[in-house]
């Protein structure tokens, strides 16, 4: 036990979770505001006319000061005042005593009287008479106040994930705040929350079995946890879960009383109309076809019955009508979507006048044209100036549409909808959060920048395990200004190092890095590669993924990423005291693991698949291999289960379970007796009927790479095995072995011995038994150009040059319009913006990229961008792709939602497009990209000289060194 004294005014400032720095000088402490001292502990001093929110997180504050020291404080309604120290939290206006303060002139508020969400934290010296210290927490509303609360909580050392995540409490014996006089900034976003959503198999069997026990069902004690949460957070809002399968948010009456107790406003997602829930509120047999056109009368009668019950809280109304749940409109012709629509919004605003006593503009109204409801805007929709249009993203992390010049303008303003998790077609992802912050960063500061700053919604699923995702959205909605590309890379590093120590934050950073650019390429619930929905309702079909065991050193290089960044995750795991396991296998080990077992089932099992084909005696293994890591997956998220004691059992469920057990298939293949040696080469695709001879993909001064050559048996007994490099100047790391199944060599050139030309020959010999076999070597080693000549330069190897957009050699800019590289983004985790969306200049920006090659004629141009979507109506996803001073060709990144190619390129996270271009002889060249249309980000580029292999990322970068 430590004491220590908070600087929080640093703290609150910080753009991160905050330091708590200690201090125990006597002179320190009698300048400081003693929150607890080893005899005593400050009470808190509320006023009884002030809100219930008050209440509820002045007594959570008294419970987190309890957390850190042992000591609880008392929550006090006493107008009278009785200690030398206090703590006096209130609402400017419901609370006297704060209200004395300010007549006195003693705390001035007025930066932020009459203000959104903001606050002050103040120590003041003899406020009171008898009185010597106070530490003051006043908000402008009751949400402010929260938030000054909960700012204290984190700062003594209570995470907001103390409950969500098991993340320890710093003890202190004695806690000293020194003097603060803090004023919060006013929120980024006027309305922050999430939805919880698709909790059929997470949120809802666990808040039945382990919170609301009662009802069986999500209620009033899970929604109070997820509120306090949100608060925490300073966030505001939450769309409450809404699945057929769980009762429905006003079926429990406490629930909105929660809801208010803690201050916390409630909204609804895209079809919820009037806070009403179809899905399971509407039966048939009683109320008849939720059909406008023929039951108008029983559609406005439910809305009706549920703004009169919601009417006296704080909501923000959806205004729609779609159909049952997530459908489209029923039985409406197309040609009358239009005006049934405005009819529609024109009742349900009737009804909000009816019941709540305020103007309709002010009562706060969303309209999120989500689907088919987009389509029945762009045609003409006339929607009140009022209401704030809240543009959806694809719901894989893609916003589809943003305000234009003139929706700018409209008084409701605009926001966003936003997914980290998903149920529907193509394919679902509701596991893990793999959605990269970077990514989340990009599309979130687009919309800010096109005013989208009154509504963000975050879709977070069952919250775990989207904790960081949560946090970062969040935290973005809060103050956007304090991000930006160059530090988003590191904000979860940051966050794990405040709470599981500053030595692991370069770990960190490296876990977390390499965990989602592993799965930008392809989520860990995507691996089985089928488009079919694989996590619920139907058993996936699964096949060979388009990683390549034979290329680039594809799928084996992919399997090694994830367990190094599993290995380094170990490593932490059981360095950690036993208090902090817990928290880190939730937000760190499970993810990283998780994702790495499900990988490596799904790549092993084809890997087993594929050399069954060729025979090779270590199919079998693998195929057992692949039923461990099934098996592996199972335990640890029964682990996960067990966490706590049981706290999160039934929470999580792991890809291959449902809706009943399944893994990859696999082959197990007969073995003859006797041994036979066979060989594989990269780059060897298919053989047979091809080629009848070994030859290694060239080796390249320029690229100085080397290669491996598989020796493998296609029997059942031991196989011994030579090897010879005909020539000294290839160089082989084993020349020998006695195997059961397999080994690899590592080929590699003596640059110090091997002659100059430009076809060098070199031949390996393997023997077995009586077997021989030859593999040949061709070496590219011209007399000029030298490598000094090219360095820095890419390289064409083997036919093909690859390029990173991020690593470019010049850019072009102008005053307004910038080239911005973001980092930890795409298949390179490199990618390059072309401006802004504040500025719509085509061409004004441009980066350029020197590459040799060393042939000549006709090439493919493959430009790898992200796959988004136009900024408005009058805008498309064009960008410039040009070589030299050849035709600017225009590729586009549109795809219509929901068509095969849209599908391809969320699945795979890249919008592809492939030019044919000209270079008219071997050389130095320049590719340049030119901006089009506004903000398109393009990831990789490669120019395939007639050698570009079968691959799902493409070849490796390669420039010369």
């Amino acid at each position: 036990m430590r004491n220590c004294i908070i600087a929080l005014l640093v703290l609150l400032t910080m753009p991160l979770n905050g330091q708590i720095k200690m201090n125990s000088t006597m002179d320190l402490k009698k300048q400081s505001f003693p929150l607890a001292t080893k005899s005593k502990v400050c009470n808190i001093y509320i006023d009884k006319t002030d809100f219930n929110s008050t209440e509820k997180v002045s007594n959570l504050l008294a419970e987190d000061i309890g957390r850190v020291t042992g000591k609880k404080a008392v929550v006090s309604t006493n107008k009278k005042i009785d200690y030398k120290e206090i703590i006096l939290v209130g609402t400017l206006g419901y609370n006297s005593k704060i209200d004395e303060l300010v007549k006195a002139q003693k705390i001035d508020v007025s930066p932020i009287r009459n203000s959104w969400e903001r606050f002050i934290i103040k120590t003041v010296i003899n406020p009171f008479p008898g009185v010597e210290k106070a530490l003051i927490i006043a908000g402008s509303d009751r949400r402010g106040t929260a938030y000054g609360v909960f700012s204290v909580s984190e700062a003594i050392g209570v995470s907001p994930w103390y409950w969500w995540a098991d993340v320890p409490v710093k003890k202190q014996s004695e806690i000293y705040i020194e003097p603060v006089e803090y004023i919060s900034k006013a929120p980024s976003v006027k309305y922050r929350g999430v939805f919880l959503n698709d909790e059929d198999w997470g949120l809802f069997p666990w808040a039945g079995q382990n919170m609301d026990k009662d009802i069986k069902d999500i209620g009033p004690k899970t929604y109070a946890k997820i509120f306090e949460l949100v608060l925490r957070l300073k966030g505001n809002m939450v769309a409450p879960a809404m699945h057929s399968c769980t009762g429905a948010f006003y079926k429990y009456p406490d629930n909105k009383l929660v809801a208010d107790s803690f201050g916390v406003i409630m909204t609804t997602s895209h079809c919820e109309p009037l806070m009403y829930n179809n899905a399971s509120e509407w039966v048939k047999k009683v109320n008849g076809e939720w059909n406008y056109l023929t039951n108008k009368e029983g559609i406005l009668k439910v809305l009706d019955n549920r703004v009169s019950e919601a009417s006296p809280f704080d909501n923000i109304y959806t205004v729609v009508l779609r159909g049952i749940h997530d459908g489209g409109l029923i039985g409406v012709p197309e040609n009358q979507k239009v005006s049934v629509l405005e009819s529609a919004i024109t009742e349900e605003r009737k009804i909000l006048s009816k019941y709540i006593r305020k103007p309709i503009e002010e009562i706060p109204q969303i309209f999120v044209p989500y689907k088919e409801v987009l389509n029945i805007y762009e045609k003409g929709l006339k929607l009140p100036d009022d209401v704030t249009i809240v543009w959806p993203d694809d719901n894989f992390g893609y916003i589809k549409r943003l305000s234009n010049k003139d929706e700018q303008k409209r008084k409701g303003g605009s926001g966003v909808y936003y997914h980290i998790s998903y149920l529907g077609e193509p394919n679902d992802y509701l596991w893990l959060n793999s959605t990269p912050p970077a990514l989340m960063y990009e599309e979130m500061k687009k919309a800010y920048d096109t005013g989208a700053d009154r509504y963000w919604l975050l879709n977070v699923g069952d919250i775990k395990p989207g904790e960081m995702g949560m946090q970062l959205f969040l935290d973005m909605a809060w103050d956007m200004d304090r991000f930006n590309s160059d530090n988003i890379p590191e904000y979860e590093s940051n966050q794990l190092a405040l709470i599981f120590g500053n030595k692991y934050k370069v770990d960190f950073k490296y876990i977390k890095d390499v965990y989602y650019w592993l799965a930008f390429s392809r989520k860990p619930e995507y691996m089985s590669w089928g488009f079919k929905w694989n996590s619920l309702f139907q058993k996936a079909r699964i096949t060979d993924t388009d990683y390549s065991f034979v290329n680039y050193n594809e799928a084996e290089g992919r399997i090694e990423q994830y367990d190094a960044i599993a290995a380094k995750t170990e490593k932490i795991f059981n360095s950690l005291p036993e208090e902090y396991k817990s928290a880190f296998f939730q937000l760190v080990y499970y993810p990283v693991k998780g994702a790495g077992l499900r990988n490596k089932e799904m790549l092993v099992g084809q890997q087993n698949r594929w050399y069954a084909l060729q025979g090779r005696s270590l199919t079998n293994e693998l195929a057992e291999k692949v039923k461990l890591y099934h098996d592996s997956l199972d335990m640890i998220t029964k682990d996960y289960n067990s966490l706590s004691n049981g706290k999160w059992n039934k929470m999580m469920t792991a890809p291959g379970s449902l809706p009943k057990p399944y893994l990859s298939p696999t082959s197990i293949i007969p073995l003859p007796e006797s041994s036979e040696m066979a060989l594989f080469l990269p780059g060897e695709d298919d053989t047979y009927g091809v080629s009848n001879f070994h030859v290694l993909p060239c080796f390249s001064v320029y690229s100085k790479r080397q290669y491996f050559i598989d020796v493998y048996n296609k029997g059942a007994q031991s196989m011994s095995w030579k090897a010879q490099a005909i020539q000294d100047w290839i160089k082989l790391d084993k020349t020998n072995g006695n195997i059961k199944t397999q080994d690899r060599l590592k080929v590699s050139v003596d640059w110090s011995k091997v002659p100059t030309g430009e076809k060098i020959k070199g031949e390996i010999e393997f023997t077995s038994g009586s077997q021989r076999e030859k593999v040949f070597v061709s070496v590219f080693n011209p007399q000029t150009p030298g490598v000094s000549e090219l360095q820095g330069l890419y390289i064409e190897d083997n036919g093909v040059i690859a390029i990173n957009p991020g690593n470019y050699h010049r850019k072009s800019e102008s005053e307004s319009m910038k080239i911005k590289v973001l980092d930890g983004i795409g298949y390179e985790n490199k990618c390059i913006q072309l401006g802004s969306v504040k500025e719509d200049k085509p061409g004004t920006v441009s980066a350029e990229y020197d590459f040799y090659t060393f042939n000549a004629g006709s090439v493919t141009v493959y430009t790898y961008a992200l796959p988004l979507f136009a900024q408005d109506r009058e805008h498309k996803t064009a960008y410039g792709v040009q070589i030299d001073d050849g035709i600017l060709n225009w590729a586009t990144t549109a795809a219509e939602e929901y068509s095969h190619l849209w599908k391809q390129n969320v699945i795979r996270n890249s919008a592809i497009n492939i030019t044919t271009m000209n270079i008219d002889k071997p050389g130095k060249h320049t590719l340049k990209l030119t901006s089009g249309d506004p903000g398109m980000v393009i990831q990789k580029i490669v120019i395939d000289l007639g050698g570009m292999k079968r691959s799902y990322l493409g070849p490796n970068v390669i420039t010369v060194k």
